[in-house]
């Protein structure tokens, strides 16, 4: 395992006019978004979910019961085959902007959710209705349970065109969800929370065990709903309230109660998909350039520090820890944009959604976890990042987090300049390494680079900076940063460059985490 922890450089903070800016418009998306939420009942909501979260945190941790034997072992393509009817969806014949569609169980998802609309008759229990499902192919639907439930749902808006409805976001399978921005297709997925990712002692996966979904008004343009996650050692309220658009925000609120000590719990998990890209070799018999839903982790301190680690996909567990105070925010980016960067008529990576974490309040000392897991196809989510708080939730506790995702296309950050490339190869020598880094303008600019601009570059212990150039990149009109790196040890090496212009710092951090040869 390697460990990689993060120095940063000394950058300018944000001005408390800033914050209280940053903070003011928080609360203001906030009151739209409650604005746009009129319920016809409110005799339910969050605290009747964080009763039942304690209540259940008070009780040894009971899985859900299994489905049948038969759906279990259902295959993947058995699986595709069932298919939910869209005319039967949920809300849809009342012309509602946000409709309801449902997951089958079966295969890896082998347990049902208890699903509950919230509507102005009060809370009650969605049935199962095996009409709803076409069972393609499959020769057993006259076996399925009248009461085996659902495995989740997705809910449905017109996202891209309107009067056309588009599926925005899913939850399906322990605690993960996913979501889509205009024009975007799925790719990586949020969790509700991650417990002991990486670590010795083996993960534990929470689970969604049951929702409540409001019934909006018929043109809301948000919609709220609850969950209640349960797990070994730990139990959660949840609220979601989704509003879609070409960034579709999804905020959340969670109180969470621990049955047992854990040692570590990641907040706001990020989960992705990094196979090869631009700073690793291809796969022998891949055609394609790159193949990724996430090329980078974006951070931003409470300073205004802005870091961006591009991802990599090595021959071992990796696991790096960013300090931080009071972060801004942090996200899994899906950067490059080019077609020409993945060549894909089927997949289309360069659609693939960012996401990007806020927090909303202080969050305090802690650090950013990155968790990179070896992979040989792009099949699996390899790449996991979190927040963990330094003085986290304690048993008997009650513990309330809140912080706001948004799924979009545009990359984070405010920094003038952002790393668009890292290209690394073999220096001129043993031991050595050729680093190349562009940093583009992050909006469109028509002046021309400033001679005075110059590179800020750290080599941690073992390795020694030989030379570097820093030159106008025309094609992107920034600049390109090359360097070469002697390693003699063979040690894994932490690098960090930035550009300046006297003491003004224009880019972001590039933070890069060099594979040794030992």
């Amino acid at each position: 395992m390697v460990q990689g922890t993060h120095r940063r450089p000394s950058l300018p903070s944000i001005s408390q006019a800033a914050r209280a800016t940053t903070a003011g418009r928080i609360r203001l998306v906030l009151l739209i978004a409650l604005a746009a939420l009129p319920l016809q009942s409110r005799a339910f909501g969050f605290e009747d979910v964080v009763d039942a979260a304690k209540a259940l945190a008070a009780k040894p941790f009971s899985p859900p019961a299994k489905i049948p034997r038969f759906l279990q072992k259902l295959s993947y393509d058995q699986l595709r085959d069932i298919r939910y009817k869209p005319e039967r969806a949920l809300w849809r014949a009342a012309g509602s902007q946000f409709d309801l569609r449902f997951f089958h169980p079966g295969g890896i998802y082998d347990y049902a959710v208890k699903i509950n609309i919230h509507d102005a008759q009060g809370v009650h229990p969605l049935p199962f209705r095996k009409d709803d499902f076409d069972y393609g192919k499959n020769d057993f639907a006259d076996k399925i349970p009248a009461d085996l439930g659902y495995a989740g749902f997705k809910i449905d808006y017109p996202l891209n065109r309107p009067g056309q409805r588009d599926e925005v976001i899913s939850f399906v399978g322990a605690s993960y969800f996913r979501a889509l921005a205009r024009d975007t297709r799925y790719g990586l997925s949020a969790r509700g929370l991650a417990i002991d990712t990486g670590l010795e002692s083996g993960e534990e996966f929470p689970l969604f065990r049951e929702f409540w979904i409001d019934r909006p008004a018929r043109k809301a343009r948000a919609i709220r709903f609850y969950a209640l996650l349960d797990s070994k050692r730990l139990t959660g309220a949840y609220q979601f309230i989704l509003r879609p658009g070409k960034t579709t925000h999804v905020d959340v609120k969670a109180t969470l109660f621990l049955r047992k000590k854990i040692k570590e719990i990641g907040i706001a998990p990020l989960t992705s998909m990094f196979w090869y890209g631009e700073n690793s070799d291809r796969p022998a018999g891949q055609w394609r350039p790159e193949v990724h839903d996430s090329d980078g982790l974006m951070m931003i301190n409470g300073t205004g520090e802005q870091i961006w680690r591009p991802l990599f996909n090595a021959d071992h567990l990796r696991i790096s820890q960013f300090t931080l105070t009071d972060p801004a925010g942090f996200g899994l980016q899906q950067r490059d944009r080019r077609f020409a960067a993945y060549e894909d008529l089927e997949t289309h990576l360069e659609k693939r959604p960012s996401a990007w974490i806020t927090p909303i309040g202080q969050w305090g000392p802690g650090y950013i976890k990155l968790t990179e897991i070896p992979t040989a196809n792009e099949f699996n989510d390899n790449v996991v990042a979190y927040w963990v708080f330094q003085q986290g939730p304690k048993p008997g506790e009650p513990f309330t987090i809140r912080y706001r995702i948004d799924w979009q296309q545009r990359a984070a950050g405010t920094a003038r300049y952002q790393v668009v490339n890292s290209f690394s190869g073999a220096g001129h020598g043993k031991h050595r390494h050729r680093f190349v880094i562009d940093f583009a303008p992050a909006r469109p600019h028509t002046s021309s680079p400033s001679a005075d601009v110059e590179a800020d570059i750290w080599v941690s212990e073992h390795g020694k900076l030989l030379e570097h150039h820093l030159q106008p990149n025309p094609a992107t009109g920034g600049w390109r940063l090359a360097m070469e790196v002697d390693n003699p040890d063979g040690k894994p090496l932490e690098l960090r460059a930035f550009l300046q212009a006297g003491a003004d710092v224009l880019s972001e951090t590039w933070s890069y985490l060099q594979e040794g040869s030992q």
